[in-house]
């Protein structure tokens, strides 16, 4: 994500860090709320709004969740340290399943935080079936800040996905690895090749693995032999991308009101701030 094609990581740190204030006026003087982070990570980001209250004094619960427990301790751990004093509430769940537990936690107003184009991995009627659980899992008042790639130059996208180190590329032959590691499979890397493609019609950006040659790959752990065709790909991930347009119609669809988007200066990246009414 520090690779310089990769573009999304740096528009979106530029707008939280410039538009923090704007971004959390509403809870600036609400009282004690919780700032809910679906897929925190690292918290790399976030950091950047929770410094703003913390330097603000604003009393928040942070809630982080993510299907990985050893990062929400660590995360936690790390909170902890560099804010004294901070409120951090690990939520171990994936994004559906966290649905039903967000409603439960109390009547605190709630920001919730869906960053990092996060919702590009998931359909479009995915997405819509996602946002329209999270609005009945909300009170009224509740805002949510969704991070979104936007439409742009088809070849700037692609080297997202293709950078010249050929980092993406090791990063997804890596699977391979870890499955001749964790499934004792016996690929052979070098018979498959990286291949990114994006459609700026439909605005899907697709990575697969391509097999080189016919070949079959047993894995001991399954006791499984699965057969590949010379150009038959492995399909990765999905990574959509939207124009405003397609924001404003997910939220009339969501009964959502769309409070604002902040953009970076390039106009690459949007953080769409939207509340429940």
């Amino acid at each position: 994500m520090d690779l310089d094609e990769y573009y999304p990581t740096s528009c979106e740190y530029e707008i939280l860090e410039t538009r923090a204030e704007e971004i959390l006026n509403p809870f600036l003087l609400t009282g004690e709320f919780n700032l809910v982070d679906f897929g925190a990570g690292d918290g790399k980001k976030t950091k950047l709004l929770i410094r703003f209250l913390f330097n603000k004094g604003i009393p928040f619960t942070y809630i982080p969740i993510d299907i990985s427990l050893d990062i929400l301790q660590i995360l936690k751990k790390d909170m902890e340290q560099e804010f004294p004093g901070i409120s951090v509430r690990i939520l171990e769940n994936d994004y559906f399943e966290a649905l039903e537990s967000i409603n439960t936690l109390d009547t605190k107003p709630k920001l919730i935080l869906f960053l990092g184009s996060n919702i590009g991995n998931l359909s479009y009627e995915n997405s819509l079936q996602f946002l329209s659980r999270l609005y009945s899992g909300l009170h009224i008042g509740d805002r949510l800040l969704l991070g979104a790639d936007l439409k742009k130059d088809p070849a700037t996208i692609l080297k997202a996905y293709n950078d010249a180190k050929g980092v993406t590329r090791e990063f997804n032959l890596n699977l391979l690895d870890r499955m001749n590691r964790e499934l004792l499979a016996n690929f052979d890397r070098n018979q498959f090749y990286h291949y990114p493609l994006y459609d700026p019609e439909t605005g899907i950006a697709k990575s697969f693995l391509v097999s080189k040659i016919d070949q079959e790959i047993y894995f001991e752990v399954l006791q499984t032999t699965f057969s590949f065709k010379q150009g038959e790909p492995i399909f990765l991930e999905i990574s959509q991308k939207y124009s405003l347009e397609i924001l404003f119609e997910w939220a009339e669809k969501t009964s959502f009101k769309v409070i604002g988007n902040f953009t970076d200066h390039k106009g690459y990246f949007v953080d769409s701030l939207w509340e429940k009414i």
